[in-house]
């Protein structure tokens, strides 16, 4: 094995790039070299290498093409460079026929080099390989070379990632800067900004922490990893990996309601008679909600029974209060829910926070209203489709 193939596996383990990447950037560091000291103005250098020799062949490689026109030939003829046109052809409103004499050459000429050949090939016109290239062409093959391994680099980086958008991965915090903390993904580092952060959350440097891949975007510096801590597929990737009931399939996510570091519902369900899905949630003396809650920075977890008949599962969402009764409206997908005095606070919770989780849980909205209440105007409106707009805002109107 030659010393230049070694320097080319070599590059391909460091920087994780294919072979075939490397060698494609050498032939075209190499072409770039060429064309530098001995190409010609119409030639489309194209060099095929042999790492196991260090060998090259050089060829001009021209696409074959109908003969020209009387117009595009006095161009030619004139020594315009560059892409000529059928100026006839556009005058008449036609799409004009476009030649490039760099990338292309007419079939009389063509057959000239090659009697078989067609319209449509491809032309390999094989050129005198360099005995050895002058400094500039060697300092030209250096710099086309580095640049195009940082954008193999940058492009396979961009695509792993791409594929892992809208997934919950595991990172190393790396650093902070100002609000901003930036996360090592390993052959890349994301973007953990301020609105994605669950607040209060410290980011020590060296701790592993789960994050959502929200959005991988290209800039100019390269791949731009946009993470999240405040996303409701966390949740569920968490429980997904602390509870074996769930990642068998034996009890089922409905429905999530998150605010981030503070609260959130989980609507869970099974079919199965032998398994209690809040039993299987909850673990032995807590032990499996203690660790999603850990793994969430302390946010309080309520998970709730998920039940096909609304008025049980909205009753079920607004815990821990105890409902009195609910009273579905269907056209405007509304519930006027009816509680005792003493459950009233725990029902909308504090800065109705636990009205405001129900009703985004459940999708529906949500009135609440006392058992002893005189008039039917309700305590609390909560509805779903403002709170979800507004990031669960403030959107209870209480009464006196």
């Amino acid at each position: 094995m030659s010393d230049i193939s070694n320097a080319m596996k070599q590059i391909c383990e460091e920087k994780g790039l294919s072979y075939e990447a490397v060698l494609e950037t050498v032939e075209s560091a190499l072409a770039a070299a060429y064309r530098k000291d001995f190409g010609e103005k119409n030639q489309n250098i194209k060099v095929e290498f042999d790492p196991e020799t260090g060998k090259s062949k050089v060829y001009d490689v021209k696409m074959v093409v109908e003969d020209l026109p009387e117009e595009m030939l006095e161009q030619l003829e004139n020594g315009e460079e560059g892409i000529v046109s059928d100026a006839a052809s556009e005058e008449e409103g036609e799409e004009g026929k476009k030649f490039n004499p760099k990338t292309e050459i007419q079939i009389k000429d063509a057959k000239l080099i090659k009697k078989t050949v067609k319209i449509d090939d491809e032309l390999r016109i094989k050129l005198e390989p360099p005995v050895a290239y002058g400094r500039m062409a060697a300092q030209t093959a250096k710099q086309v070379i580095i640049q195009r391994l940082r954008e193999a680099e940058r492009d396979m980086v961009f695509s792993e990632f791409k594929d892992k958008e809208n997934e919950v991965v595991t990172g190393v915090i790396q650093r902070r800067e100002g609000g901003v903390v930036f996360v090592d993904m390993g052959k890349a580092v994301g973007i953990l900004l301020p609105d994605e952060q669950i607040h209060g959350e410290r980011y020590n440097i060296g701790e592993r922490v789960k994050v959502y891949v929200k959005e991988v975007r290209l800039s100019s510096k390269g791949p731009e990893i946009i993470l999240s801590r405040t996303s409701d597929e966390i949740l569920k990737k968490v429980f997904y990996l602390e509870i074996p009931e769930i990642s068998n399939g034996l009890i089922e996510i409905k429905s999530v309601a998150r605010e981030a570091g503070h609260r959130s519902k989980v609507a869970v369900f099974t079919s199965s008679d032998k398994v209690d899905p809040i039993g299987s949630c909850v673990g032995q003396r807590g032990a499996r909600i203690q660790t999603i809650i850990q793994e969430l920075g302390g946010e309080k977890v309520d998970i709730i029974s998920y039940d096909d008949d609304a008025s049980r599962y909205i009753a079920n969402a607004l815990a821990p209060a105890k409902i009195s009764s609910v009273e579905l409206k269907e056209e405007d997908r509304r519930a006027v829910v009816k509680v005792a005095e003493d459950q009233l606070s725990l029902a909308i919770g504090k800065g109705g926070q636990n009205a405001r989780l129900a009703a985004h849980l459940t999708g529906w909205k949500i009135d609440i209203i006392t058992s002893g209440q005189a008039t039917q105007e309700p305590i609390a409106t909560v509805i779903e489709e403002e709170a979800a707009e507004e990031g669960f805002g403030e959107d209870i109107n209480e009464g006196e």
